[in-house]
C-alpha cells in the first residue's frame, strides 16, 4: 500500500507541474506571436502577374484596382473569414474585369489543424486551384459543397470556398470604382519668341489687382475698419497691388519672360526638373516685405496645391532687377524656386496665397488673404484620361441564397439521415437494454455492428471524428469574434456533439467512447481480432488501474490551461491523441506521429481500450460532466462483488470496483456486466435462484 500512496502523491505532484507549465506556456504564447500562425507579405505579381502595382486596398472586402504600366487591369481583392481557430482566413486574389481569377495567395491564417499535422501545402495547392477560374459562374451554393478539399480540414476548405465566392461577387457588384485622378504630364514645347500681352493671353502669366477700398471692405468683412488711428488710410482707388505670377521653368515662358542671359543663369541655379515661380508686383504692398532679411521666411505669401503649402527661404531666392526684352517694369520682381522635397507637381493647378494685415490695436493684428490660382496652358500638359475600369462581368448576379451552412446540411442532407438513423437505432438499444440482455448474442453481434458503422462510416467516410481540439474551439468561441454559425459547417460532427451532450445526461461518456467513437472502435475491434489469435491480455491491478486513469484527466486539465491563451498551442499538445493521424489521415503523416499512433494500436492489442483508460484527454472532458447524469440505467445487485467477480473481469475498460460498484466516469456502457447480470449460467444470485427452481419440482 506504500506504494500505492506514493503513486498517488506523484500522480498529484504531476498534476500541478502539467498545469504550471500550460498556464506558462498559455502566459508566454499570449504575449508573443500566436504560435504557428502564418503571415506573410505579397507582391503584386504573385496575385496578378501582368500588374506592377494596385490601389491600398480598401473598402469591404478589401479591394483596390490593379495596373500595368498605369493603365488598370483589373481588381486585387482580400477574402478574410472567420475559420475555426476564431481568426480570419486571409487571401489576397487576383481577378480580370472578365471575372477570372489570376492569382490567389495566402496571407495570414493561424488554423490549427494546418499548423500540425497537415502540411500548409496542402492549403496552398488548395487555393491556387482557383487560378483561370470564375468563382461567379459557379452557383454559390454548389461553389460551398467542396468540402474535401483539404483532407482533415473541412471547415477551412468550407469557409475558404464560401469567403472567396462572397468576397468576389461583392467586387462585381461594387460596380464602378472612383477612378483615378487625370494623368497630367509636364510639357516642354518648343521656344518660340513671344511677347507680354501673349503670355498674358493665354495664361502662362496669371494676374491680381487690388486697390484699397478692395482690402478695406474685406477686413470689413471681419469687422475690423480703417477708421483708427494707428491705421494709415488711403483713397480707396489707389493702387494696393498689382500681382503677376508665372511658372518659368519651361522654357517658352521663362526665357521671353527673364531673357537669355538669366535664363541660363535660372537654369544652373536649378536642379534638373525643379520648378521655379516668377512673382512681379507694383503698388504699396510688397510681396517681399519691407521687414523681410537674410535667414528668414517669406511670410505675406505662400504656395498651396492640393492641401499642401509652401513657404519661400530666402535661400530660394532671388531679387532681379528688370525682365526680358518686351517685358513691362515693376517695382518688385522676385525668382523662387520650389524646394526639391516640396510635393507640387507644376502640371497641377497651384494657388498664390497673399496674406495682409491690419492692425486692431498698439500691438495686435488681424489677417487676411487673398487667392491668385495658377493653371498652365493646355499647351504645356498632356492630359490622359484613363479609360474607366469596366465592372466585373456578371456584377448583377445577386447574392440572395440562404447562409452557408443551410445550403451545406441541404447538400449533405442523405448523410444527416443515415448518422440521425444510427442515433436513433443507438437510443432504442440503450432504451430497451433489459428486453436485449436477455439475448445475448443479439447484443453482441449489435455491439460488433455498430462498432464497424462507427469506425468504417463516421470516422472512415464522414470523417466525423470528434477530438478535445473541438471543445478548445467552443471554449474560445465567446471572446473570440468566432460566428457560431462556423460549428454547423460539419453537420455530422455538429449532430455528433450536439447527441454527446445529450446522452451524457442519460449515459455518461459511454454513448460516445464506448458506441461512436471511430478510434476507440478500433481499438476494440483490434483487441478482439487479438484475442481470437489467442494475444495474451494484460489486466493491472486495480489499485494501479485507478491511479493510472487519473492521468487522462492531467492532459485534459494543462491542454485546456494551454488554450485559453492559444489554440494553435494546444493543438501540437493535443497531438497524444492519434484520432487524427488514423481517422482523419490514415496515416499519412511525418513518422514520429506514425509511430505514436501505432505503439497506441499495438498496446491495445494486449491491453483492452488502452488508450481509453489511460490517455484520451478527450474522455476526461466528457467524463467531468457525465457525473452530473440523471439517470442510473446499469443494474446492480446488493451482492455484486460479494459472490464473485466476474463483472469486474469482463469490464472493457475495468470500470467495475472490486466491491461491484460501476464507476461512472470510466464506463463505456459495452453492456457486459448487464449480459452477466442476466445471465442464470453467469450471475450467482441467478444461479442460486435457478437451483432453487429446479429443486422443487423434485421436492413435490
Amino acid at each position: 500500500m506504500r506504494v500505492l500512496d506514493n503513486t498517488a502523491i506523484c500522480l498529484r505532484q504531476a498534476l500541478w507541474v502539467f498545469l504550471a507549465v500550460g498556464l506558462l506556456t498559455g502566459w508566454n504564447v499570449a504575449h508573443a506571436r500566436e504560435f504557428g500562425a502564418y503571415d506573410v507579405s505579397v507582391q503584386p505579381a504573385e496575385v496578378y502577374p501582368q500588374a506592377d502595382r494596385f490601389d491600398p486596398l480598401t473598402g469591404s472586402p478589401p479591394t483596390g484596382v490593379a495596373y500595368q504600366n498605369n493603365r488598370p487591369v483589373g481588381h486585387v481583392f482580400l477574402s478574410s473569414d472567420i475559420g475555426y481557430s476564431g481568426k480570419p482566413i486571409e487571401i489576397l486574389l487576383g481577378m480580370t474585369n472578365e471575372g477570372v481569377i489570376t492569382g490567389a495567395k495566402v496571407v495570414k491564417h493561424a488554423e490549427p489543424i494546418l499548423l500540425v499535422g497537415i502540411p500548409e501545402q496542402k492549403l496552398f495547392d488548395f487555393v491556387n486551384r482557383y487560378v483561370g477560374r470564375k468563382p461567379l459562374d459557379t452557383p454559390k451554393g454548389e461553389a460551398s459543397q467542396v468540402i474535401d478539399a483539404i483532407s482533415g480540414a473541412t471547415v477551412t476548405a468550407i469557409v475558404i470556398n464560401d469567403g472567396i465566392h462572397r468576397a468576389a461577387l461583392k467586387v462585381a457588384r461594387s460596380g464602378q470604382r472612383e477612378e483615378p485622378a487625370v494623368q497630367t504630364t509636364l510639357l516642354d514645347p518648343p521656344y518660340q519668341p513671344t511677347d507680354w500681352t501673349t503670355l498674358l493671353g493665354e495664361g502662362s502669366v496669371r494676374h491680381l489687382t487690388l486697390t484699397h477700398g478692395e482690402v478695406d471692405a474685406a477686413f470689413q468683412k471681419m469687422g475690423i475698419g480703417s477708421g483708427a488711428p494707428y491705421v494709415q488710410t488711403f483713397p480707396a482707388e489707389t493702387l494696393f497691388i498689382d500681382l503677376y505670377v508665372a511658372l518659368v521653368s519651361p522654357a517658352a515662358i521663362g526665357r521671353p519672360l527673364l531673357g537669355e542671359a538669366e535664363w541660363q543663369n535660372m537654369r544652373a541655379w536649378l536642379a534638373p526638373k525643379q520648378a521655379a515661380v516668377l512673382i512681379m508686383a507694383s503698388g504699396s504692398y510688397s510681396f517681399r516685405g519691407s521687414g523681410f532679411v537674410r535667414g528668414g521666411i517669406f511670410d505675406r505669401f505662400k504656395l498651396n496645391q492640393e492641401g499642401n503649402s509652401i513657404l519661400f527661404h530666402d535661400h530660394q531666392y532671388r531679387r532681379l532687377r528688370d525682365l526680358g526684352p518686351g517685358m513691362p517694369a515693376f517695382a518688385e520682381v522676385g525668382l523662387f524656386k520650389l524646394p526639391e522635397t516640396a510635393a507640387f507637381d507644376p502640371a497641377h493647378p497651384w494657388s498664390l496665397e497673399l496674406l495682409t494685415s491690419r492692425p486692431t490695436g498698439p500691438i495686435e493684428k488681424g489677417y487676411t488673404s487673398f487667392n491668385l490660382t495658377y493653371t498652365l496652358p493646355e499647351r504645356f500638359v498632356q492630359r490622359t484620361l484613363p479609360p474607366p475600369t469596366p465592372a466585373v462581368a456578371a456584377a448583377a448576379v445577386e447574392d440572395g441564397s440562404p447562409p452557408l451552412w443551410h445550403r451545406i446540411w441541404q447538400a449533405r442532407l442523405g448523410d444527416i439521415i443515415v448518422l440521425s438513423v444510427a442515433l436513433g437505432v443507438l437510443t432504442l438499444i440503450f432504451f430497451f437494454q433489459e428486453w436485449l440482455i436477455t439475448r445475448p448474442r443479439l447484443v453482441i453481434h449489435l455491439r460488433r455492428g455498430f462498432l464497424l458503422f462507427s469506425l468504417l462510416w463516421i470516422g472512415g467516410y464522414a470523417q466525423a471524428q470528434l477530438s478535445v481540439v473541438n471543445l478548445f474551439a467552443f471554449a474560445q468561441a465567446p471572446g473570440s469574434g468566432s460566428r457560431w454559425d462556423v460549428f454547423l459547417l460539419e453537420p455530422l460532427t455538429f449532430i455528433l456533439w450536439c447527441a454527446t451532450a445529450i446522452a451524457l445526461l442519460f449515459w455518461g461518456r459511454g454513448a460516445f467512447c464506448g458506441w461512436l467513437c471511430p478510434f476507440g472502435a478500433l481499438h476494440e475491434l483490434l483487441n478482439e481480432v487479438a484475442r481470437r489469435l489467442r494475444v495474451p491480455q494484460f489486466r493491472l491491478p486495480f489499485a494501479w488501474h485507478e491511479r493510472l486513469s487519473a492521468i487522462k484527466y492531467i492532459l485534459f486539465l494543462g491542454l485546456l490551461a494551454v488554450s485559453f491563451s492559444s489554440v494553435a498551442t494546444a493543438e501540437r499538445l493535443a497531438e497524444v491523441e492519434p484520432f487524427k493521424t488514423v481517422i482523419l489521415l490514415h496515416g499519412m503523416r511525418a513518422w514520429p506521429y506514425v509511430a505514436w499512433a501505432v505503439a497506441i494500436l499495438v498496446a491495445g492489442l494486449f491491453v483492452e481500450r488502452l488508450f481509453c483508460r489511460y490517455l484520451c484527454p478527450l474522455g476526461a472532458a466528457l467524463a467531468i460532466p457525465g457525473r452530473l447524469r440523471i439517470f442510473d440505467w446499469l443494474k446492480r445487485r446488493r451482492h455484486c462483488g460479494e459472490l464473485c467477480a466476474n463483472c469486474s473481469r469482463d469490464c472493457l475498460v475495468q470500470a467495475i470496483h472490486p466491491n461491484g460498484s460501476i464507476h461512472p466516469n470510466e464506463c463505456l456502457y459495452c453492456l457486459r456486466c448487464q449480459l452477466n447480470y442476466a445471465n442464470e449460467s453467469v450471475c450467482p444470485v441467478l444461479i442460486l435462484r435457478r437451483n432453487r427452481r429446479e429443486r422443487r419440482p423434485a421436492a413435490g
